[in-house]
């Protein structure tokens, strides 16, 4: 009997060891306004996906379409993982391949370039000036966001920039 107990609470201990393991290894809850942000910045990187998608149909496989809309990929990825993290229902991209996204792909490819420019400030200022501070007390959210808001500024409008300049 003592043998048993000794058991039954080795296997208690390894149970309760467990839950504490994972319930610390599990982010903790999100307040309303930072899984708001994640589900904000998901869906502007889902947008931004959709118009360079439909601008490469158009198009074809022109720089620096091909390589931001892949970078947009990533961007969405990151994202998707930090709201799986935080147990968030990860949505579709319901915007890549609609008809709106289409019919909003300019006439020319200079002008496709000009609106990458416009879209990649907003998105930098989006970043900026509203998700990050609506994330502040998740440091893990704030990294993603940060890297997010410099990809968009350092990488991605500079080269809209030089294609708006030579189309």
């Amino acid at each position: 009997m003592k043998r048993s107990l000794s058991i039954l609470s080795l296997c208690a201990a390894s149970l309760l060891s467990g839950v504490f393991y994972t319930a610390t290894a599990h982010a903790a809850p999100l307040d309303l306004k930072a899984e708001q942000a994640l589900i904000r910045a998901l869906e502007d990187e889902y947008n931004a996906e959709a118009f360079y998608d439909a601008v490469i149909a158009k198009f074809g496989a022109v720089r620096p379409f091909v390589n931001i809309i892949e970078a947009e990929r990533k961007h969405a990825a990151a994202l998707t993982d930090l709201m799986q993290r935080y147990g968030i229902e990860v949505p579709v991209n319901a915007s890549l391949g609609s008809a709106s996204v289409k019919t909003a792909v300019p006439a020319t490819l200079a002008e496709a370039c000009r609106l990458g420019v416009s879209a990649e400030i907003a998105n930098r200022d989006l970043y900026a000036k509203e998700l990050m501070p609506a994330a502040a007390n998740h440091a893990d959210i704030l990294r993603v966001f940060d890297a997010l808001r410099a990809a968009s500024e350092n990488n991605h409008l500079p080269a809209f920039e030089r294609c708006a300049a030579r189309n």
